[in-house]
This record gives structure tokens, sequence and C-alpha cells, in this order.
């Protein structure tokens, strides 16, 4: 069946209502880190067994994308009762269906608790992880089937295309984007509806739009969580930006490793070119869009765009100097305009809504919503969207719950490896693309690591550090030796073999990096030194001064000895008698810290 008008969109969706006859659907998270928890065995369980009580005419299950709250996962949601249970287990299946479904009885066990409270609650809503955030890009995440075509419709997928095609021209769509305010959410934060206008005043008959699905941040998957539950926004978005700069060529640029996400995007392009939503002359309106999807080999440097360009033409992945910009001769030399997952999920919704209606959230500078996922020393773990101009206190307390043992929040790792630190003196602060550069950080593309009090900030600064220098691409030097000498540097400095002058060749070996280095990763690489040196400097200068102290040791008044210590030690460093004190020979401890881990009576002392 092709669909060849809005019209004839809009009775589709109006029959796609009509099929959905089911009196109740049972929502199972379907994402990467549910099913690594055997959430597709409970849906096959759920469906094997409202089958045998002849219930699945009444009953349907769907598999959806992430719910957020990864913390609380595998989680299930029944609709329209709005009951939401969590970190559910094979084991709960026969519950669920015995006592929900045939008693209408809700599974208390299964209910959400918020820590220090006794109040169950039975709706997602109430939750505190969710009260504060605002879902536009992820607004259809795990509320429908991601591979069903028809679930996306009736949420009025495609409707922004079609109004798009009936009634406005190109110059009009980029106006409508550029009056909203949306600034690319993949990092350096530019103006969407600029980099469109500036693509498509480019000369030339051939053009391409790029998808920038190429996530590789360490601790990010909102992107990847995006086109697992809401691929149809993504394709949608791409046809819409297609039409506004002149292009009738689609890439999305992938790392192979996300192996869920290209089954779906493979699925959904079928589907969409089955009903005539995407090809030849797309809702009858002369307009040709076809979009195909590039493989990359995980290189964390292809996430900057002329990198991901020339890896996309089968040569190594290096970024190029800029002038001419991707906007002026990018894919096989023509004009092209490279966007992010996440910047495209939101073009639907604008379309529909209104420019103004978006210009409305968040700040002066950065409109609308931004999607984060929290991770580190966080009780309430998961994938967040909030309007921008959210405080990093809101982030870390009202809706990622504090720390998990209460202990005290020191400092964020934001924007990825080539983000900064924000400490703890500064968590009032808005999170905006503004207010993040001037402290020295940046957004990226959103990722925010939680570190606590006893983090060690020259070891976290180290970790990006080994993760940057193998990332680079080897193009320039100073983002080639410059990294491999910084971590050198800091390797001597944890291994207690450092001198106070590393200190200051660490700061001029970041500055001279960042100001000459080619690309935004060489150019942002020196960040996590820098900002960890400018604000935890007296844990740079215990090491440089070798009075840090770096080896684990047992408090003998609290020790009982119960040699669970000594067992769990992988190098047999400690020493006691059953019942007595026990000693931990530092000179052989590696500092692993397993015996803190299980010392019943916090007898181990941290370094």
């Amino acid at each position: 069946m092709k669909i060849a008008s809005y019209q004839e969109l809009k009775n589709w969706q109006k029959k796609c209502q009509n099929n959905k006859n089911y009196k109740i659907n049972v929502l199972v998270c379907t994402g990467t880190s549910c099913l690594s928890s055997d959430s597709q065995t409970l849906v096959e369980m759920l469906e094997s067994a409202l089958e045998s009580h002849n219930l699945q005419v009444e009953i349907k299950v769907i598999k959806t994308g992430c719910f957020g709250f990864c913390g609380q996962g595998p989680m299930i949601k029944i609709e329209p009762d709005e009951i939401t249970y969590v970190k559910v287990k094979v084991e709960d299946i026969e519950d669920i269906v015995e006592n929900h479904f045939l008693k209408n009885t809700t599974v208390k066990r299964l209910l959400y608790k918020e820590p220090g409270q006794t109040k169950l609650l039975e709706k997602s809503s109430e939750m505190q992880f969710y009260k504060k955030q605002m879902r536009v890009a992820l607004r259809n995440c795990g509320e429908i089937d991601p591979e069903n075509i028809e679930d996306y419709v009736l949420n009025d997928g495609y409707f922004a295309l079609a109004k798009v095609l009936e009634n406005y021209s190109p110059d009009e769509v980029i106006k409508i984007i550029k009056d909203s305010g949306l600034r690319g959410r993949g990092g350096g934060g530019f103006s969407t509806g600029l980099k469109w206008e500036l693509t498509r005043k480019s000369p030339g008959n051939e053009k391409y739009l790029i998808c920038n699905a190429d996530e590789g941040d360490p601790g990010a998957f909102m992107d990847r969580s995006i086109l697992e539950g809401d691929p149809h926004s993504v394709i949608e978005a791409m046809i819409i930006a297609g039409y506004a700069i002149g292009a009738n060529n689609g890439l999305i640029y992938i790392r192979a490793e996300y192996a869920l996400v290209t089954e779906r995007l493979r699925r959904v392009i079928t589907d969409a070119r089955k009903y005539g939503l995407l090809g030849k002359d797309i809702l009858g309106s002369g307009f040709d869009f076809d979009i195909e999807i590039k493989l990359g080999a995980g290189a964390f440097v292809c996430g900057e765009e002329t990198a991901l360009i020339r890896s996309m033409e089968g040569f190594r992945g290096e970024p190029d100097k800029k002038p001419p910009f991707p906007s002026q001769a990018g894919f096989r030399g023509k004009p092209s305009n490279v966007n992010n997952v996440e910047t495209f999920a939101n073009i639907p919704v604008i379309i529909l809504n209104g420019a103004e209606w978006f210009a409305k959230i968040g700040t002066k500078k950065s409109k609308g919503t931004k999607v984060f996922s929290l991770v580190g020393q966080i009780r309430n773990i998961g994938l967040v969207e909030v309007p921008m101009g959210t405080t990093i206190k809101e982030m870390i307390y009202d809706i990622g719950g504090g720390h998990p043992e209460e202990r005290e929040i020191k400092a964020i790792q934001i924007g990825g490896p080539s983000g900064g630190v924000i400490t703890k003196e500064y968590f009032d602060t808005q999170i905006d693309y503004d207010s993040l550069v001037e402290m020295g950080a940046m957004m990226g593309s959103g990722g925010i690591i939680v570190m606590d009090e006893d983090t060690d900030m020259v070891q976290i600064a180290k970790f990006y550090l080994d993760f940057i220098q193998d990332e680079s691409c080897g193009k320039c030097t100073p983002c080639r030796i410059g990294t491999k000498r910084m971590y050198e540097i800091l390797e001597r400095l944890v291994n207690m073999e450092g001198s106070p002058e590393d200190l200051n060749s660490l700061r001029t070996l970041g500055r001279i990096i960042k100001d000459t280095s080619l690309c935004g990763l060489g150019q942002t690489s020196a960040n996590p030194v820098l900002s960890t040196m400018k604000y935890f400097p007296e844990e740079y200068e215990a090491y440089a001064y070798k009075t840090k102290k770096t080896k684990y040791s047992i408090d003998p008044k609290k020790c009982v000895g119960c040699t669970k210590c000594a067992k769990a030690c992988p190098v047999e460093c400690i020493e006691g008698k059953i019942r007595e004190p026990h000693i931990i020979n530092e000179s052989e401890c590696i500092a692993c810290g397993s015996c803190y881990e299980v010392c019943p009576v916090n007898a181990v002392i941290k370094p």
C-alpha cells in the first residue's frame, strides 16, 4: 500500500487505530540494557502464558525501546492501568499473569519504592526520576513498538513530513528550524537551521544528508537509545531535512557494534519504502529521497564530521582542515549536511508544534531539551531528558537521587573524553551550551559521569587520556604526540615516579595541544587534565611531591580477624590469624580495592 497524500495518511491512521482492539497493552523494554537482562525471554514467557490462559485476544505484549530508568530494568508497563513493574525477572512472569491479569490484583513486591520511603508507587509518573523530565526527543521511546510503523503513525508519525511537503517550501522549513533555536545536539551546538541554510545555498545539483550515529563517548548511550526506541522519527526527520537542503540521498553512519540499532533501522527503512514514505515520489509530492546505512569500524574520531565523511568514502577516518566545510564540499566532494541522531529526533515535533513552542523551552540561547546519560556514583542510573537550563544539582539529586550510599558527590565529568570536570561548588549552574563552556567543560553529546568523594581525579584524567591518545587518528602532531606525552606524565605521577616539574609540563602541553590541533578531538583532548588540575590541584601535588597515600591499610582497632580480606586479595599480600588483626604488605599491594569491598566492619582504610 502506497500512501500518496496527507489525507491518505490520515485515513491510514484511523485504520491503524481500528486494528488496535486490545483491552490491555503490556509494554516491555527491549533496549540493549534490558535485553542483556533477559527482557526478550520475559516477552516470550508473557506471550506464552497469555496464550495458555486464552488472553492473547484481549492483551497485547509490545516490545518497546528504552524507558530511561535503566537502574530499575527490566521494566514492564501495563496500560491503560499505568501500572509499572520494576526489576522484573523471569520467575516473576507467572505471578504477574496469575495476579494482575487473572485476579486483577497488583503485584506489590514489583512496584517501585523511593529510597527511604515506604509508599509503593504504581505509576512511573509518580517516580522522582521522571518528575522533572520533559521527553521531546524521547517522546516515543518506551511507548511504542519501534519496529511497527503503524504504532509510529498512530503517534502522528510522518504527519510532519506530510505537512512539510504539502504546505512549505524548503526555505520555509529552514526558517521554522532557525526560529525554533534548535542547536546541534552532537557537541558543538551550531545552529541547525543555519547549517541547513548554508548547505542549501551551496551550488550543485547533487547534495547529501548525513546522520551521525557514531556515538563513541564512554558512558554515553543517548543516540543508540533513540534509534532503538524510535527509529522512524529519525527517518522522517532526515526526509524533511533532505527536502529542505535539496538532497535526494541520505546516509546513516553507525558503528558496526550497534547490531540491534542496525537491524531495526533496516527494518523501518524497508517499511517506509513499502508505504511510499521513502524513495520515489514521496507522498505523491514528486520529491525523491532514499537512505543508505554505512557501517563504521568504531573509531572515536569518526564522530567528527569530516573524519566520518572520509570513513564513509572508504578511506582512513581522519579529519580534514576547514574550510571547505562539509556544507561546501563533503561526501564525494558534494555539499553535505551532517546532524546527529538527537538533533534529527527533534525535527518532526518542531514541525508539528511550531517553532514558537520549541523556543519557549530552555534558556535564551539554548532552546529545547537535552538528553543525557546519567551514570557513575549515582542512585538512579539512566537516560534523562530535561529542559535546557535545568541545574546540575537538580540532575544529580532530584532526578539522579544522589549517591547510593549517601556519600558526598564532589564532581561530575560532562561531555565525554573531550569534556571537563565540574565541582560541587558549581552544581547550581544551569546546563546549557554557553554556561558549560565558560566553566571549561562542554555539553558534548550528553554523557554525565558522577564521581564521589573517594574518586581519584588524577586517575580519572589518566583514564580519559588513555582513551584519547589511543583513539587519536594520528594525522596531526600535537594530538598524536602531545596526548601520548601527557599520558606518560600522568603514568609517572600515579606510579609515584613524577616530580613538581611534571605539573608545569602537563599545563604547557595541554595548552599547546588545545591551540594547535587540527580537529575538535585534539582541540579538546586536554580538557580532562586541565579541568581537573584547575579544580583539584592538591591531588596532583600529592602525587608530584610524593605525599599521596596510594595503598590500602587496615585499622587494627576495627579488624575482627574474619579473614575475608585475605581470601579476596588477588596477590595474597594480607596476613593475619583468625580473630586477630590483619596486616597489608603495602610493598605488594596493587590497590585493587578487593579487601575494602568485602570487609564487613569497615576496617580497611582507603588510600
